[in-house]
């Protein structure tokens, strides 16, 4: 594959998606910080930023990351706290 393949938006953007679907698929937060990433670095490049592999890696990585701290501190529990379940669903 040429290096010029990972420049491309789209490319970006069907790993967003296919992210997303696993996300779905297996539930956790951590696909879904991946997706996130992916789609902001195909938004980038559809608004015509031009940057190589390397540059694009190292923006997907640290937009991914950033994501993912953002809905851990959003949607994870307060910390000490566990989930419980005090009857059953067939109640």
């Amino acid at each position: 594959m040429d290096a010029s393949f990972w420049a491309i938006w789209w490319v970006w953007g069907a790993a967003a998606l296919t992210l997303a679907i696993v996300e779905i698929l297996l539930p956790g937060f951590v696909f879904l910080g991946f997706a996130i990433g992916a789609a902001i670095v195909a938004l980038l490049l559809l608004a015509g930023a031009g940057f190589t592999l390397p540059p694009l890696l190292l923006i997907f990585a640290a937009l991914s990351l950033a994501a993912w701290l953002v809905m851990r501190k959003f949607f994870a529990l307060p910390k000490g706290q566990v989930k419980t379940f005090n009857h059953d669903i067939n109640d």
